[in-house]
């Protein structure tokens, strides 16, 4: 038989919250089974409380259960110091020791007091009769909700007092939030200091529970550490968002100053503007008012001359009349008057009357027909008063339509220019973020075998690209020369012909003037070659026949990474070129043919054979020489000869010094300048060629479309060059090239940009004008 349940003591629902996250329920089931003693060996060492209405059993404290009045004296109540992350004063270090050996005797009273109690102590009734009581709450010992519930409990003098254990915690819990209420310097991570020591008394009394409690206690401050240590690694970054802050603000006020002077400029240009149009204006009404006073003073004379004109009438008609009654009267006094025929006279009355009578009226019609009638000289005179004036209103809209219109294109003109501000604005921005700062090409003297010498020497009129070839130049010489064999690169489709070998091949280490003879011996036998066969396989075969069979592999590979480190020197640049296909042997041919003629044409101009010609006849064969250059390249070459503006052009030239190379292959300047423009103008004229055609570089071509592009921008051209260059861009022989007007050839297409590629390999430069001058 089990024995008789353990008494309960039962509490509120508030005691639950007060004994913190650390209380978890237990089911009905798992109680019942414990208290049948089934599964629960130590439930008669244990008292358990049970919560009313939650379903929930803790054990009961040995000190809750006690009536004893006193446990402990008392706490520490020293002041508390903030914790330091490294090192402690001399006064830190006694508190610390103070308040460890307060816990040490704290512990020791709780042993004592441990084994006083036992099973059959009485239980503590406290909080079953306590209804609404809260352990503690969150506020400060001083303040008014404090009084106010220290006051209640005096009023009630008669309730059940907690117990004495729990008292003594809130005590020394009151102390130490007082004591840090009263510090200055008190942060809200040391307010918890109080709360956690609190805490591990109640984890130390709970031996049952303090696994679980010392792991959430554990994982809390875990979480704060880790939080701790996130905000120590994000003030930087504050710090730093700050800044960039500030410079950002200090940007956007220096735009807004610049815009504001600007607007300012163009808010006067404004004004300037208004105030002409407004003068404008005025000068307009002006006229406009004295065309109408001169209307009104046109009205004015013309009402008084049609006044004086009907009053002249009726002076001409008075003065008429007095003559008709003068002569009636002389009629009437003259003797001979009486001798007519009184009949007659009365007809000749009446005649006259009906002729006065009709006069009269056609002296109506007139006045009505011609009274509003003005002068010719008048009118006339009012006419062009009145055409000046509407020349000089026509005059003044058309100014000011012109000045209307000069507004909107400075104002457009100034939208434009406000966007070019911004977008160049950004780029610039753009510009200054990705850039990189010039190289300091001086540093470069200690390094370069020769010394600062030899150094300014090879930098002497370059630009940065080049002197970055010159440097990977004498890099890559100094490596070659520490290499012994080199690696085979073995027998692929892709690997050249006269380099296709497995193994190790021998450094034959020779000096770059004798990789420049053997290159020139090579070209001076491929020109001399009747049987033409592919370049690089006659590069192997002049080795073999230089060399022999066994040393012609290491010969090669010496060459070949000789020839693709130095790109600056000609001889070597030029072979490797065609020997990697990159550019046709017919290049090298034709420039040096062309260097040949104009040496000969200066030979032929030079009467006195001294090997001097003056600047006036050097122009004159470059000019006969290259009819299709510009004025501009003429110059460029007459420069690079040694002619300068300031120079007579009876100053005399040595032209063979022109044509001159030193060991290493190095043409002079003019010879060099000659190669620039050619590539130059190769490079310009398959750009119109492609203008022309008016195709994207992705889209294709067909052959018809391209021949006429060619015809089109060169006219000179005759049909075999044309078919030439069909061929090389098509990739297809001349044989097997379509007729022109054949209708096979819209079937023939490539790829823009492939058949422009294959054109630049080729020798390609234009033949004649684009539009052929007219015959005189």
């Amino acid at each position: 038989m089990p024995g008789p349940s353990p008494p309960l003591l039962l509490c509120p629902a508030p005691s639950l919250r007060a004994l913190g996250s650390g209380a978890r329920r237990i089911p009905d089931s798992a109680l019942t089974a414990g208290a049948s003693g089934a599964w629960l060996p130590w439930r008669r060492a244990v008292h358990y409380h049970r919560f009313p209405g939650r379903g929930c059993w803790l054990p009961a404290c040995p000190w809750v259960m006690a009536c004893q009045q006193s446990r402990y004296h008392s706490f520490s109540s020293a002041s508390r110091l903030q914790p330091q992350p490294s090192g402690v004063t001399t006064d830190e270090s006694f508190l610390i020791e103070n308040k460890s050996t307060q816990k040490r005797k704290l512990l020791q009273k709780r042993r004592t007091l441990t084994g006083q109690f036992s099973m059959g102590g009485h239980l503590s009734p406290w909080p079953t009769y306590t209804s609404g009581q809260t352990i503690l709450q969150n506020r400060k010992p001083c303040s008014d909700d404090y009084r106010k519930r220290v006051g209640s409990c005096q009023q009630h003098p008669f309730r059940t007092a907690k117990p004495r254990y729990l008292e003594e915690l809130e005590n020394y819990l009151r102390k130490e939030l007082l004591l840090l209420d009263l510090g200055t310097d008190s942060t809200q991570e040391l307010r918890l200091q109080p709360y956690r020591e609190i805490f591990e008394f109640f984890i130390e009394d709970f031996k049952t529970y303090k696994p679980l409690l010392s792991s959430i206690k554990n994982a809390y401050e875990g979480m704060l550490a880790h939080q701790r240590e996130k905000i120590r690694a994000l003030e930087p970054l504050k710090a730093k968002l700050v800044t960039v802050n500030e410079d950002c603000n200090e940007r956007i006020l220096a735009m807004r100053a610049e815009e504001k002077h600007e607007i300012s400029l163009l808010k006067k240009e404004k004004m300037n503007l208004l105030k002409l149009i407004d003068k404008k204006n005025e000068e307009k009404i002006s006229l406009q008012s004295e065309v109408a006073k001169l209307r009104k003073n046109l009205a004015e004379e013309y009402l008084h001359y049609l006044s004086e004109r009907d009053a002249r009438k009726i002076l001409i008609a008075d003065l008429n009349e007095l003559r008709y009654q003068r002569e009636d009267m002389s009629l009437a006094q003259s003797p001979g008057i009486w001798g007519e025929d009184p009949v007659k006279l009365t007809l000749a009355l009446k005649m006259t009357r009906q002729d006065l009578t009709r006069t009269q009226m056609e002296l109506n019609t007139m006045k009505a027909n011609f009274g509003d009638v003005v002068p010719r000289r008048d009118f006339e005179m009012q006419e062009k008063t009145n055409k000046d004036l509407q020349e000089q209103l026509d005059t003044l809209r058309a100014s000011y339509e012109e000045v209307r219109k000069e507004h909107e294109i400075l104002m457009q003109l100034h939208m434009s220019t406000l966007k070019e501000r911004d977008q160049f604005f950004s780029e610039l921005q753009e510009i200054q973020r990705i850039s990189t700062p010039r190289p300091d090409w001086t540093k470069c003297e200690d390094v370069v075998a020769g010394g600062p010498e030899r150094w300014q020497m090879l930098a002497e009129g370059k630009n940065s690209d080049q002197l970055v070839d010159v440097l990977l130049e004498e890099i890559g010489s100094g490596l070659l020369r520490e290499k012994e064999f080199f690696p085979g690169l073995g027998y692929e489709e892709a690997i050249p012909a006269f380099l296709r070998f497995e193994g190790l091949v021998e450094n034959k280490k020779p000096s770059k003037k004798d990789v420049v003879d053997l290159l020139k011996d090579a070209w001076k036998e491929r020109l001399a070659e009747e049987q033409k066969e592919t370049f690089p396989d006659f590069f192997f075969n002049f080795l073999e026949r230089r060399f022999g069979p066994s040393d012609a592999m290491a010969w090669a590979y010496t060459i070949f990474e000789n020839i693709k480190i130095f790109h600056s020197n000609e001889v070597m640049s030029q072979f490797y070129a065609v020997l990697m296909g990159k550019r046709s042997e017919n290049v090298y041919v034709t420039q040096k043919e062309t260097v040949a003629q104009l040496l000969k044409e200066m030979t032929n101009a030079d009467s006195q054979n001294e090997g001097l010609l003056t600047m006036e006849q050097f122009n004159t064969v470059l000019r006969s020489t290259f009819p299709l250059k510009t004025e501009e390249q003429i110059q460029e070459l007459m420069e690079a000869g040694g002619w300068h503006p300031s120079r007579s052009n009876a100053d005399l030239l040595n032209y063979r010094s022109l044509f001159m190379e030193d060991e290493e292959g190095q043409s002079e300047p003019f010879v060099q300048k000659l190669w620039e423009q050619y590539m130059d103008e190769k490079d310009e004229y398959l750009q119109q060629l492609k203008q022309e055609l008016g195709t994207e570089l992705y889209e294709e071509v067909t052959l018809p479309k391209l021949r006429g592009a060619l015809t089109t921008i060169d006219p000179s051209l005759d049909k075999q060059t044309v078919n030439t260059y069909m061929s090389q861009a098509f990739q297809l022989p001349e044989s097997e090239l379509p007729e022109d007007g054949d209708e096979k050839e819209e079937g023939v297409v490539e790829i823009l940009q492939t058949a422009l590629e294959r054109l630049q390999v080729i020798d390609i430069r234009r033949v004649g004008p684009r539009e052929p001058e007219p015959a005189n």
